[in-house]
């Protein structure tokens, strides 16, 4: 099967969020949880992949051709995504999720051929859509170690922004990875992520920066923002501190994750009531 042969197929899959897993989200975004009662994010720890040791590939996600295509690349992570929300998912709730391949592209990015692999996913209760999500994934060559490290740029100043501050060490991503059922090994595995990905740590997952800056979102905002648009911008390793920040910017929220150690954003997102 080629990929472009994936465009326009569906799967589907059923959890219940159970009062565990409700108290392991809690703890797991800790301080950075909003005040209200509905908690973004959630919809992540469902359904997970699950699949034997045998079925897996060298980076410990589910090997390519199970439940996502093979781009011919080697690495793979979570880019961004935009989220509707018409009411979220609560405890004890049986969920279904329907997720749709939409697209594939590639293009030439500053350290080689990219792959971009679109999905819908459609969570809903008893029928009723309570999320609409479109996730994108970015598939990469493996790195040059010859190539020159990317330089990011120096994040411009948000003066008078709400904000909250962590550092997310490697306990945080263990936790996390193992609430949601994510084997991928450049958040656990420091000679895997180094050695083989070419990060310079322990990467933090996006799905969590992206929770971080809805929650905030929420509090700011008073509810949880009927949409929400994020993109992963620079990768964050485990031990770096960084804050969470959001300031008003016309009809919307803007919003980014800033690693205060370098001055650059690693993930940015923004928010509309």
């Amino acid at each position: 099967m080629s990929p472009e042969d994936w465009i326009g197929r569906t799967r589907s899959a059923t959890d219940t969020l159970t009062g565990r897993l409700m108290a392991e989200f809690r703890v797991t975004i800790g301080d950075m949880h909003c005040a209200g009662p509905d908690s973004p994010g959630l919809q992540w720890i469902l359904s997970p992949d699950i699949y034997p040791a045998a079925d897996l590939g060298r980076d410990a996600h589910p090997r390519v051709g199970l439940v996502v295509p093979d781009l011919g690349l080697k690495r793979r992570m979570w880019a961004g995504g935009s989220i509707t929300w018409n009411g979220g998912v609560h405890e004890g709730e049986t969920v279904t999720r329907d997720t749709t391949v939409r697209d594939i592209a590639y293009k030439e990015g500053r350290t080689g051929r990219l792959g971009f692999l679109t999905l819908d996913h459609r969570y809903s209760v008893g029928g009723q859509t309570r999320i609409e999500e479109v996730h994108d994934i970015v598939y990469r060559e493996d790195p040059d170690p010859d190539a020159p490290v990317p330089v990011p740029p120096q994040a411009e100043d948000w003066a008078g922004a709400e904000g909250r501050e962590i550092t997310p060490d490697a306990t945080l991503l263990f936790r996390y990875s193992a609430m949601t059922f994510n084997g991928h090994r450049i958040h656990y595995d420091l000679a895997y992520a180094t050695g083989v990905e070419g990060y310079a740590g322990l990467v933090v997952h996006g799905p969590m920066q992206s929770t971080w800056m809805q929650h905030l979102a929420t509090d700011v905002l008073g509810h949880v923002p009927a949409s929400f648009r994020y993109r992963g911008l620079s990768p964050l390793t485990a031990g770096t501190p960084v804050r969470v920040e959001a300031r008003a910017d016309g009809d919307t929220l803007a919003l980014r994750v800033r690693d205060l150690t370098r001055n650059v954003v690693t993930m940015q997102a923004s928010a509309s009531a």
